[in-house]
């Protein structure tokens, strides 16, 4: 069973001095030596190295006290999340999955191998609490593929403990800097390991080029969303939160990309794409909608007086959103090993590298984005007028749901046009923002009251009073009135922002 650690840790360089003496820092009462380990990794990637491109680390070692497959995410400068697994012959499924976006149908090759003698120190605080590791690595690395060579060199990692202060690694670090010890070039072993031994002269790669023209733009864009999806995968497998929500808004965010920028991208090659992300976005959907739901009603509940509160309307709300979760959950671990969905990453791989460009892709950017993200907002515009027209109802209910999705696309054309258009289109995102949550809450209402009646009718079926589930319904359908009433003077406040661009 795999298990996650988070990784706090810094890397220097070491040269024969070794490391000073640390009991002076601020918080550290002593350093206990805990000897030498033999650590023997073998690092795995795809032959042409994608995970460690995106700064992923997937290894098998022996030696230590976590003997095991080890499997690396980066977070945030110096952190990253460990997912360990026990010892085994060949990779557990559960990290082959994690890794699974990013490797797809590629070969899983052994690239690496790090032999390594580890001297240990822990320092202490006065109580004898751990506060962090020290070790000082000499470290033999060999290259498994091709005609690589090998390598030698001597490091310290100063890593903290689980829950320590962050503050504790600055102090650490001044005293290793008065020492002449350096922090180190690489970010980690592995990066190290493939440059002191690529087979000959490695080819570097072109530095990325600064958009220049309309397409540059909008490629740019595409690329930051395709990333997204790539790099949130391990994190929805893990049911990380806001996981779901956060790959879903990127696939919604190339649709929206392809149709906003139909003239700069062939949309006879984007518009089946665009249909498999739909696809991708209503699978994620399911767990996504569950959630928000959930929570909804449950903060719905609370607000009731507990004399109104008639039956076992909590736990019948609780059961619901559990089998709903775990429906939800299977199915979706089910899309992301799929062939369509691993298809679906080639495909937008592939389009990116080779993009279908039309001739408006070629010009200065401001004038053909500018045009697109002021047809998205005429486009709002008409929707909410026509629904201001209709009577309450479930007409009205699909219009103004059908002008909250067009927000989110002028949100999301003014997001990609902000490098180009400046102010006015960080104004329109905030507008188109601010509308999307309001028609959000009213469509949320029309979700929860269709949830209330399916629930109203279980509980009668049941034989338990469906007076609660009413009640929520009635207060429901108030605040869907309240939005309604609302949203044509917050119109007319926002109206006049496609003016500037």
């Amino acid at each position: 069973m795999a298990e996650t650690k988070r990784e706090i840790e810094r890397k220097y360089e070491a040269d024969e001095s070794g490391i000073p003496d640390l009991t002076g820092v601020a918080g550290v009462a002593a350093v206990a030596d805990q000897g030498v380990a033999h650590l023997d990794a073998t690092y795995y990637d795809t032959g042409d190295e994608r995970l460690a491109a995106s700064s992923v680390t997937l290894r098998r070692r022996t030696g230590g006290s976590d003997a095991g497959w080890h499997l690396k995410f980066p977070i945030a400068p110096d952190v990253r999340d460990e997912i360990q697994a026990p010892l085994s012959d060949i990779l557990p499924d559960d990290l082959a999955a994690l890794v699974r976006s990013r490797v797809r149908g590629s070969e899983l090759l052994p690239v690496v191998r790090l032999r390594s003698d580890r001297d240990v120190r822990h320092l202490l605080d006065a109580d004898g609490r751990l506060l962090a590791e020290v070790s000082v690595d000499t470290v033999h690395a060999e290259r498994l593929t091709g005609r690589g060579g090998e390598a030698r060199w001597t490091e310290v990692e100063v890593e903290l403990a689980d829950g320590g202060d962050p503050a504790l690694l600055d102090k650490v670090e001044k005293r290793l800097r008065k020492a002449g010890v350096r922090p180190s070039a690489s970010s980690s072993k592995l990066a190290r390991a493939l440059k002191e031994t690529a087979p000959g002269k490695r080819r570097r790669s072109a530095p990325a080029r600064e958009p220049v023209t309309a397409g540059d733009h909008v490629l740019a864009y595409l690329r930051t969303q395709r990333d997204a999806i790539v790099e949130l995968d391990p994190a929805v497998r893990r049911d990380a939160e806001d996981a779901v929500h956060s790959m879903r808004v990127a696939t919604r965010r190339l649709r929206s990309t392809f149709k906003s920028f139909g003239k700069i991208l062939d949309r006879a090659v984007t518009d089946p794409i665009a249909e498999e992300l739909k696809w991708l976005a209503g699978e994620l959907g399911l767990d996504r909608d569950r959630e928000v739901l959930t929570e909804r009603l449950t903060a719905a509940v609370d607000e009731v007086p507990a004399a109104l509160v008639r039956g076992p309307v909590v736990e019948r709300l609780h059961s619901w959103s559990r089998a709903e979760h775990g429906g939800a959950r299977g199915r979706l671990l089910g899309v992301l090993d799929s062939r369509r969905y691993l298809t679906l990453l080639d495909t937008l791989d592939a389009l990116i590298a080779d993009p279908p460009l039309l001739k408006a892709a070629g010009k200065e950017p401001h004038k053909p984005i500018a045009k697109a993200v002021r047809k998205d907002f005429r486009k709002v515009s008409v929707l909410i007028e026509h629904a201001a027209d209709l009577e309450p109802g479930a007409e009205r209910d699909v219009a103004l749901h059908e002008a909250r999705k067009k927000a989110k696309r002028t949100r999301y054309a003014a997001e990609a046009a902000k490098p180009v258009l400046g102010k006015p289109a960080k104004t329109m995102v905030k507008s188109m923002k601010s509308l999307q949550n309001l028609l959000g809450e009213h469509q949320d209402s029309v979700m929860a009251r269709q949830a209330l009646r399916e629930l109203s009718a279980v509980a009668h079926a049941a034989g338990e009073s469906a007076f609660t589930y009413g009640l929520l319904h009635e207060r429901e359908e108030q605040r869907a009135v309240r939005v309604e009433t609302e949203v044509p003077g917050f119109w007319d406040g926002i109206k006049g922002g496609a003016a500037a661009l």
